[in-house]
């Protein structure tokens, strides 16, 4: 099975990706079958590209894509969408009080 993941390139402290399809058996930064974009953590604005027509090929063709990269491919459809952070839940709030 294909999916849509992210390979980790950069040096030390300074992670940048790129979004590859590959193997899910493959390991993380090794044999890919085609890059699809990058991702760069330490930029604030437009941090990412993505080729969305080969996204959409890969997916029709049943490829799963990992949730970071799933919410990559939504940002890259929508670009009013801002990232997702976490949002507490109203009971840990009231465990800590």
């Amino acid at each position: 099975m294909v999916k849509l993941r992210m390979r980790r390139t950069g040096c030390k402290n300074h992670a940048t990706y790129r979004i590859v399809a590959a193997d899910e058996r493959s390991p993380r930064d090794g044999k890919f079958l085609e890059i699809l974009g990058w991702y760069d953590t330490q930029i604030k604005e437009d941090n990412f590209k993505l080729d969305l027509e080969r996204v959409d090929w890969w997916l029709s063709k049943g490829a799963k894509p990992s949730t970071t990269v799933a919410s990559l491919i939504r940002r890259a459809k929508n670009p009013a969408l801002k990232p997702h952070r976490a949002v507490k839940s109203p009971k840990a709030e009231e465990k800590k009080a």
